[in-house]
């Protein structure tokens, strides 16, 4: 039973729209029902949440006649019934109650995208209750709906500059506190979607072990009441049924990862074209790249000289299906008279050409839509050199040699001020120990090209201070080099562990492949295990695996090179297994340098150089 998050989300969403009602058929009401006509009303953290899921067309299929940002001046439709999906904020509560207070509509069905927080919840029951509105409120619903599912496989919890907050060397307690509960309480709505409790895996120390923790006690608060969330799910799920293994994960594991260029069309796009919730925007047009694009999803994972080939075969037989409906129709004998007597046969023809002309128009659609965008593609990466950029990078990670004349090219040459310090600080990362003189060069020209060098002198200071902690971990002076960097560098030095990836597979996928396995192993032995099921005490008799699905987290920003290699890794495997992959949000390079660039700011590193654009 393969875990389904994007199908599980959906149809929670459409139960949600029928007025929480279960429903029959998953297109919405069952045979013979009246549909409801109801307005939708959702704030913009939710109106993100439905995007990939729901489009205009689908939303009118359940009966939403209007979707409405809450946020916005509304007029009233006081015979209509409204669903309301928002996040549980104080400032949500009292525009809801003032829209009660005031009759914009009929009934009032409203549903928190997660847990709502005691004190809102009695500010919106005694707003209502003072403004005698309360009758309006049908019903009041959490969802534990507040993560964004891109695809079947990939979801964010749409977090933004977690890594920031969690490696911010000025951060108090109560924020760090904040920003891992937020985490865990996002994790908790997907395992709930899922209707499953997972074995939760992690490495010793960082955020990581703080998320794991706060979603163990979450999860075990909740079990405690009986029905729960998960009691629907468990006694319908077959009794073979085997729980999944949640892999949590900090930025810091592997961070090149984060940063480096791809030739792959999909990570290309997003990195390059910025791609947001399967939306992309061109300057003349505007595209959705997701599970209803047959062509994405064939060829999305190429690299990106073999796209443009795809692209030409497929318009070379477009226009080959063309000329035979023509040829079928008459349309291509020129000068030949029609024949009286094959009228039966020219008809099926011509009804065969009607016939297939969708089809065709369709064809021709994805074709333009995507020569547009390897066109807008081709031209960003012969003004910013992104081949010499993959290809240089490429070789240091996998290979780890670097061409010393292209590096240095390429810093002073062509390609944004982002690109080269991505390529700079991979160049960091992808060696223990770089040359001096080699080092200097590479600092020099960055600073020749104005490059803010924040970014860099912070990796660079982390994996200094990485190195000494290594040096230390047998000595007595271990525990001060530990303390002393926490202190100035808040949580990373106790997780920057991978700089290196293992040849062509990644770090990730080499550990989450470990942990699935649930064999010893010296590289994952050493991972802490939470079972929210099992008594807190003691540990014999905890499951280790193997395990057939794994649902892996990256804390603090994922990507799409990441999930390509789990989605290889679910390929490869014999039987083979499934895999999701979700982030606190999804980053390209050029979004997570700005964020390193930032720590390394408020770290007293920057330069001379101009500085990078906030986020």
């Amino acid at each position: 039973m393969a875990l389904s998050l994007r199908k599980k989300q959906l149809d929670l969403i459409t139960r949600m729209l029928h007025l929480n009602q279960q429903q029959s058929s998953p297109d919405g009401g069952g045979e013979g029902e009246e549909e409801a006509y109801k307005i939708l009303v959702m704030d913009g953290p939710c109106i993100s949440l439905l995007s990939p899921v729901l489009r205009v067309g689908d939303l009118r299929k359940h009966g939403v006649t209007l979707h409405l940002n809450i946020d916005k001046a509304r007029q009233q439709v006081p015979d209509a019934p409204a669903v309301y999906l928002v996040r549980p904020t104080p400032a949500n509560a009292d525009r809801i109650a003032a829209d009660a207070a005031a009759g914009l509509y009929a009934s009032f069905h409203i549903n928190f995208s997660t847990s709502v927080p005691r004190p809102v919840l009695e500010r919106l029951a005694s707003a209502t209750a003072a403004s005698r509105s309360a009758h309006r409120v049908a019903r009041v619903a959490d969802q534990y709906l507040d993560f964004t599912c891109l695809e079947d496989g990939l979801f964010s919890l749409a977090q933004p500059r977690a890594y920031v907050s969690l490696n911010d060397p000025a951060a108090a307690d109560a924020d760090i506190t904040a920003v891992v509960d937020a985490i865990a309480l996002g994790l908790f709505c997907v395992a709930s979607t899922l209707g499953t409790v997972p074995i939760i895996r992690c490495a010793r120390g960082g955020p990581a072990e703080m998320v794991a923790a706060a979603l163990d006690a979450r999860l075990r608060d909740h079990l405690l009441a009986k029905p729960n969330l998960f009691t629907e799910a468990a006694s319908s799920a077959a009794s073979s049924f085997q729980r999944p293994v949640l892999c949590l994960f900090d930025r810091n594991f592997e961070l090149s990862v984060g940063i480096q260029h791809d030739w792959s069309y999909r990570p290309l796009v997003h990195d390059v074209l910025s791609l947001k919730l399967n939306k992309l925007k061109l300057p003349t047009e505007k595209y959705d790249l997701d599970d209803s694009d047959p062509f994405w999803v064939a060829n999305s994972w190429l690299e990106f000289p073999e796209v443009a080939k795809e692209i030409e075969a497929q318009l070379a037989k477009y226009k080959q299906d063309v000329d035979e409906v023509n040829q079928r129709t008459g349309g291509g004998r020129d000068g030949v008279e029609f024949d009286g007597t094959d009228l039966i046969g020219n008809t099926k023809h011509l009804m065969n050409a009607v016939n297939s002309l969708p089809e065709l128009t369709d064809r021709k659609k994805m074709i333009d839509k995507h020569t547009n965008i390897a066109t807008a593609l081709l031209a960003r990466i012969k003004e910013r050199s992104l081949d010499g950029y993959y290809r240089c990078e490429n070789d240091m990670l996998e290979n780890g040699t670097v061409d010393r004349s292209m590096l240095l090219s390429l810093l002073s040459g062509k390609g944004t001020k982002e690109d080269k310090l991505r390529l700079a600080v991979t160049y960091l990362l992808s060696f223990e120990a770089p040359p001096p003189s080699e080092l200097e060069q590479v600092e020099a020209a960055l600073r020749e090209s104005d490059v803010d060098m924040s970014a860099f002198l912070y990796v660079k200071r982390i994996k200094s201070l990485n190195t000494q902690f290594a040096a230390a971990s047998s000595t007595a002076s271990r525990s001060n080099i530990v303390d002393w960097a926490e202190k100035l560098y808040g949580q990373s030095i106790s997780a920057v562990t991978n700089y290196l990836s293992d040849g062509r597979q990644l770090a990730l996928t080499r550990t989450v492949e470990a942990l699935m396995e649930g064999k010893p192993n010296p590289e994952v032995d050493n991972y802490i295990l939470f079972d929210p099921r099992a008594p807190r005490s003691g540990t014999g008799g905890q499951f280790r695996g193997p395990f057939r699905e794994a649902i892996v987290f990256m804390i603090g920003g994922g990507n799409y090179i990441e999930y390509r290699s789990l989605i290889e890794l679910g390929q490869r495997s014999q039987p083979s297994k499934h895999v999701i992959y979700g982030a606190t949000e999804i980053l390209n390079g050029v979004e997570f340098i700005q964020q390193l660039a930032e720590l390394g700011q408020k770290a007293g590193l920057g330069s001379g150089g101009s500085n990078l654009p906030s986020q």
